[in-house]
């Protein structure tokens, strides 16, 4: 059971509110002033606090303020009670970092609704996220799924794209988020060579081009599509909006980011130093985790030789005869042109 904590120094509202939120189903904490309050939620830590403004000994923007300073409850959500309607008083409650603010006299349901979106809200921030673009889809679609953002995908124009066509190109500026709806999708760099280098892999459900939107920037490499695709559009400012319209949401979704960033780093060094055959097994098992699908077999892998090479980074030559040094050793196995993996735990952990 969700606990809320009611600072409150008008007897007959913080008991109304409590008898409320009771019947709604919620377990309730009760202060009449804000130092009261905030000794409260520094003990029992609750889920959610609803608080007035102007009470006697500490009012409520000293309780946020004091909140948001203590790392054990800067996340507790925050909704403002208040009979102050002033612009200046709102701004200066939302830049402090509260996450509502609902004026007296209020409607039950609007009370409610507000605590109901901030729970939800405040379970998707508390989620821990995969690194990279997994991680990316879980919170969108955490946050398009709770109804706390207004991504509906049917509403966006969609693009039919068929094998070989361009979703992006590097040095053009940045337009849309994209949301591979069906299909696979590679994103890859020119080398001076004329050769690619993949610098991704996407498959359906996930969300491209993010990262220039967000540094406002043009894209560093392109993308095309290795597999008919159908593709959703999703505008620039809309995605940006959904970001940064809170403070906590865009962090969470920086943090995943940055941990994507650190991915492809870490990729790169691997490339560099790494020998040929870790490559090679590193980079089945990413297709694996992507392009698998469940045949009568197993899982095989369904992509080509040359765009296995160029996620790894080497010469189609050097790739087929490692894959054939793997299937030697029983790691994988060959069947009219499909990989299958057959031990991705001794892939995971070749020694050399």
């Amino acid at each position: 059971m969700r606990t809320i904590l009611i600072i409150d120094d008008h007897d007959e509202i913080r008991e109304n509110i409590a008898e409320i939120l009771s019947l709604a189903g919620y377990q309730t904490l009760t202060a009449e002033n804000g130092k009261k309050g905030l000794e409260i939620a520094l003990k029992k830590n609750p889920d959610l606090i609803v608080c007035d403004i102007m009470m006697p000994e500490l009012d409520g923007y000293g309780v946020l303020h004091l909140l948001r300073k203590n790392p054990a409850t800067e996340n507790i959500p925050f909704i403002f009670l208040t009979a102050k309607t002033e612009r200046p008083d709102f701004r200066k409650g939302m830049e402090m970092g509260a996450d509502d603010f609902i004026t007296k006299p209020f409607d039950d349901i609007e009370l409610l609704n507000a605590i109901e979106i901030r729970l939800k809200k405040y379970k998707i921030l508390q989620e821990k996220y995969a690194d990279g673009e997994k991680g990316v889809n879980e919170l969108m679609d955490n946050l398009r799924g709770s109804g706390l953002v207004n991504m509906q995908l049917e509403n966006y124009e969609t693009e039919q794209l068929p094998k070989k066509a361009n979703v992006y190109q590097e040095g053009k500026r940045s337009k849309y988020l994209y949301y591979l709806k069906t299909g696979k999708v590679k994103a890859y760099r020119l080398h001076e060579d004329g050769k690619d280098y993949i610098t991704n892999l996407y498959a359906a459900g996930d969300f491209m081009g993010y990262l220039p939107l967000l540094e406002d920037s043009n894209y560093k490499d392109s993308a095309s599509v290795l597999e008919d695709a159908e593709i959703v559009l999703i505008p620039k400012d809309e995605f940006l909006s959904v970001v940064f319209r809170d403070e906590r949401i865009a962090a969470k979704f920086i943090k995943i980011v940055a941990q994507n960033v650190q991915e492809k780093e870490d990729r790169l060094l691997s490339l560099a130093y790494s020998s040929l055959r870790k490559r090679v097994a590193r980079a089945l098992i990413n297709i694996y985790s992507k392009f698998s699908k469940e045949g009568p077999s197993g899982q095989s892998l369904d992509i080509s030789r040359d765009d296995i090479a160029h996620y790894v980074g080497t010469a189609t030559e050097s790739l087929i005869r490692t894959l054939s040094d793997f299937k030697a050793e029983k790691l994988l196995e060959i069947k009219e042109g499909k990989i299958r993996i057959q031990d991705i735990n001794k892939l995971k952990n070749l020694a050399y």
